[in-house]
């Protein structure tokens, strides 16, 4: 049978065996001390000679950080820490030594920790980002699978962008020009006229030539879609799921979020409904802090944080200018000018974590919009065609996992949201 740290509750007084790898050693007296991890926790192994025999504690010299070890020993509650344990080593063998392991416990460079990411990754916080990051992804697909949405994920290969070619990655697919996928949206919008319900999951590739903290060039993305949804239907769907994300890492990842320091009163406010600001209502607090703001323009970084800091939940700020947002977004009969859209922006400056909104069932407002944004229709063929037989209005919006992963961890920077980041200027490893 085989055993792991995180079910050794189960076996207190029993003996049993772990595999795992050297976290870290010390020594006090005639008594030696092992932190041994296995991935699902870390736990004390204690090398007493009387208990484990000359071999075995002889063997605990040689145990350098990282090696990879088998330990044989009765479990013990901690004597000092309650609900957490111990184990009496009796028997240990060295499986693979480690030798000069290069992350040691001294303070390291970014560069220096972003070469060694492959190694980095097995650190107490960055093993917390991603168990965090993992219980996010459970959450996602627990939600809409919960909800009766059908998981139908779009293509990573597409012929045409969704949004222009400035920021997309152009590749060769056999005799054709072909883009690395910016957003699954337009396919979802097919699929959803098919199953009425659906999101898709998977990475999507921006190649923005951004160094901040909130950019990552691969990235991975959430997309539901709903016919006969508009945009407040939108934004209701949208803040009960991050809702559901954020109180069930808060109930499931306790241990994670205190090991990263996260302030966790920032997150259980975060209760549906959310505020809910027009365009018009949030330039008028970007305009008191910057003057400069140019009515009319998207809302950069600064703009968001300037609006989001006003609120202790995310803030929905819909009905931007149309001119702004990309050919498919519904322009508002009754407000014209301005788009059915809605951004939704996290708190403590983390800015835009959700984009959507109400897409343009018109087949005849959809060809003008492609030729006024220079788009060829043949690219979209298929893409009028959703309207062509039996269009509906529907909605839906995209949520950034790793941005969400940031925000929800406290992290300044968006590089340890992922295991291996691929960012501009780095691809490696």
């Amino acid at each position: 049978m085989r055993y792991y740290i995180s079910d050794l509750k189960d076996y207190v007084g029993q003996k049993v065996e772990l595999k795992g790898w050297v976290y870290n050693t010390r020594s006090s007296g005639k008594v030696k001390f092992l932190e041994l991890r296995d991935g699902t926790g870390i736990v004390p192994c204690i090398f007493f000679l009387a208990d484990c025999g000359e071999a075995a504690y002889g063997l605990f010299d040689q145990m350098s950080q990282e090696s990879s070890v088998r330990v044989v020993g009765v479990v013990r509650e901690h004597p000092k820490r309650k609900g957490e344990f111990e184990i009496g080593v009796s028997e240990a063998e060295l499986l693979g030594k480690a030798e000069n392991y290069p992350i040691t416990p001294k303070e390291h460079g970014t560069d220096f920790l972003m070469d060694n990411r492959h190694l980095w990754i097995r650190s107490k916080r960055q093993h917390a980002i991603l168990r965090v990051r993992a219980e996010i992804i459970a959450a996602i697909r627990d939600f809409f699978d919960g909800k009766g949405f059908t998981l139908t994920d779009a293509p990573i290969f597409t012929p045409a962008a969704c949004e222009g070619t400035s920021n997309l990655f152009e590749t060769q697919y056999f005799d054709e020009k072909a883009y690395l996928s910016q957003s699954g949206q337009l396919y979802m919008e097919a699929t959803a006229r098919a199953f009425g319900k659906v999101y898709c999951f998977g990475p999507t590739f921006r190649a923005e030539k951004s160094k901040t903290r909130r950019h990552l060039i691969e990235f991975w993305m959430v997309e539901p879609e709903v016919a006969f949804n508009d945009m407040y239907d939108n934004m209701e769907l949208a803040e009960q799921f991050v809702e559901y994300i954020v109180q069930r890492v808060l109930k499931n990842r306790a241990d994670e979020l205190k090991a990263l320091e996260r302030d966790t009163s920032k997150l259980s406010p975060i209760i549906a409904p959310f505020p809910k600001l027009h365009y018009k209502e949030a330039v008028e607090i970007i305009l008191k802090e910057n003057p400069n703001f140019i009515v009319g323009d998207d809302f950069g970084a600064p703009d968001e944080t300037i609006v989001s800091s006003k609120f202790d939940k995310p803030v929905f700020v819909h009905h931007y200018p149309a001119a702004v947002k990309a050919f498919y977004m519904k322009e508002d009969p009754k407000d014209p000018g301005y788009a059915m859209g809605s951004d939704l922006l996290a708190t403590e400056g983390y800015g835009e974590m959700i984009g959507g909104g109400q897409r343009e069932e018109s087949i005849e407002t959809l060809l003008r919009k492609i030729k006024e944004h220079g788009l060829k229709e043949a690219d979209f063929a298929w893409y009028l065609d959703v309207r062509r037989y039996g269009s509906v209005p529907s909605s839906g919006f995209g949520l950034g996992l790793e941005r969400t992963v940031a925000w929800i961890c406290g992290l300044p920077h968006i590089r340890e949201t992922i295991p291996f980041p691929r960012l501009y200027g780095r691809s490696y490893p």
